[in-house]
């Protein structure tokens, strides 16, 4: 898989730009603020309908402009399919799939595949478990495009949930009546099947990737101790495994949410269920999160994002790599690590501020990004 064509309207810096691209790595190099990362954050956005720098679709349309356009050609297995994106601020967005419409844009998913590993992502080592959750549930789409659905009907269920859980909280604590908890209870049994069906495949997720994860880190450095992710919920005590089946999950989920009802109702949201759930990274004996080194952190993020290579890549496909500005944040004996490794990818594409940043290992072809342009060498 890899993608052939680029093109951009209106998208972040640039006013319109066409880009050709080929198998192989492709470097885009060019000084802090011209425009390089808008080119991989746009191919990324095909690919998850969202962006690594920002969580809402305004601050990528250019100023002044009403809407943006993103547009790429995917080759897979030798046949092609473009996807047309209209991004529109404060409205809903478009797509296009080989010319027709798309009845919701997240039909879009599952066409392109994307790795993307950024200076950010180190917060999935020293960030809040946000940040964890949702690199699992964005691997789950991306694997599975219809997972894109459960968590959309997970969310809704919750915001629902919360609402009924604020009210009654209200009027309990501050007009001092007993609410009826009958509606609670329905949009618990909700809570719970959907929550089950995304912690069954987060479990799932969480096992295939514990050797590859460590398996990631032992080629990339050698100091600290193996690198280990264990799944915690806090729908059973620390150090209890979770059911491994969905009816499990479901009474697990149910039972949880009984025995915090009454903290529930003194907060007015929910306490239990996937989204507060954590993958928690621990190294060696200890927590990688306020224990790692700077340079431990470095390696566990990349070895987080190897791993979904890894197993994407096992699913039949490359996924395209993208490494945003990475090697900069790099000593030089993991640079030439990373790029061992990745090298045999279909597609990699890279951004970095000077030439010299590049491993010779990754050389290719090569993209000047000055002031909002492209030209290739």
């Amino acid at each position: 898989m890899y993608v052939s064509h680029l093109q951009l309207a209106d998208f972040r810096s640039y006013g319109e730009v066409l880009l050709e691209l080929a198998p192989g790595v492709s470097v885009f190099v060019g000084a802090n603020g011209q425009g390089k990362t808008n080119l991989v954050e746009a191919i990324g956005y095909v690919a998850t309908l969202g962006s690594h720098r920002v969580s809402s679709d305004t601050p990528l349309v250019r100023q002044g402009a009403p809407r943006a356009i993103v547009r790429a050609k995917v080759v897979r297995d030798e046949r092609s399919m473009v996807v047309d994106l209209e991004l529109n601020p404060g409205r809903a967005n478009r797509a296009r799939i080989n010319q027709a419409p798309a009845g919701r844009p997240r039909e879009v998913l599952g066409i392109l595949r994307t790795v993307l590993f950024a200076p950010e992502d180190l917060s999935l080592v020293k960030g809040d478990p946000g940040e964890r959750r949702r690199f699992l549930d964005d691997l789950l789409v991306a694997r599975a495009p219809r997972m894109a659905g459960v968590r959309s009907d997970y969310d809704r269920v919750l915001k629902q949930r919360n609402a009924l859980l604020k009210s009654a909280s209200a009027q309990m604590f501050k007009q001092r009546s007993a609410p009826d908890l009958s509606t609670l209870e329905v949009w618990g049994d909700h809570l719970a099947e959907t929550g089950a069906e995304l912690l069954a495949a987060r479990l799932e997720l969480v096992e295939a990737l514990r050797p590859r994860i460590a398996e990631a880190y032992a080629g990339l450095t050698d100091s600290g101790g193996p690198a280990v992710p264990h799944y915690r919920s806090g729908a059973v005590p620390e150090g209890e495994r979770l059911p491994a089946g969905r009816p499990q999950l479901v009474e697990t989920l149910r039972t949880a949410m009984a025995e915090a009802r009454d903290r529930e109702l003194q907060r007015g949201i929910s306490l239990v269920g996937p989204h507060r759930d954590d993958l928690h990274l621990q190294l060696g004996d200890l927590p990688a999160r306020g224990y790692a080194s700077q340079g431990e952190s470095w390696s566990y993020a990349l070895s987080l994002k190897l791993a979904a290579f890894d197993l994407l890549r096992s699913d039949g496909d490359d996924p395209v790599l993208i490494l945003d500005d990475v090697f900069a944040e790099l000593d030089s004996e993991r640079r030439r690590r990373l790029a061992e490794r990745v090298r045999d990818a279909e597609q990699v594409l890279v951004t970095a501020a000077v030439p010299e940043d590049i491993p010779k290992e990754l050389a290719g072809a090569r993209f000047d990004v000055h002031e909002g342009g492209v030209e290739g060498e």
